[in-house]
């Protein structure tokens, strides 16, 4: 089993930045490729970004690329989603997610691979 807890999110204004956290525990973190997703109201929860085990490969949903990093630190068991240049469109409930499958192509981008998910935090960003 792993656990992942949140920190994070909040009310920012259009334009600006957040970092989300996602901390780990349970199981050797490194172990795990790690995945962020979110989900407005009323829509289905969608893939933002993936990073690999190692940390040396990232993936990002067209709508944040280039302004999103999703960064990761094994010696602190601690996935991190930098958000710059916030648009109201990006206001969501964030997941973070885990899994330890080895994925191929654009498999990691589907939240049905992901075996673990953290509480969700929300981000509203203001015009």
């Amino acid at each position: 089993q792993v656990q992942l807890v949140q920190s994070g999110g909040g009310l920012v204004q259009a334009g600006g930045s957040l970092r989300l956290s996602c901390a780990a525990s349970g199981r050797t973190f490194s172990d795990y490729r790690m995945g962020w997703f979110r989900q407005a109201p009323s829509k289905e929860r969608e893939f933002v970004a993936t990073i690999s085990r190692s940390g040396g490969n990232s993936d990002y949903a067209d709508s944040v690329k280039g302004r999103f990093t999703i960064s990761r630190d094994n010696a602190k068991n601690t996935v991190y989603l930098q958000m710059n240049s916030l648009k109201p469109e990006d206001t969501a409930v964030y997941y973070c997610a885990a899994t330890a499958q080895t994925l191929i192509g654009g498999t990691s981008r589907l939240r049905q691979v992901y075996d673990y998910w953290g509480q969700g935090t929300q981000l509203t960003v203001s015009t």
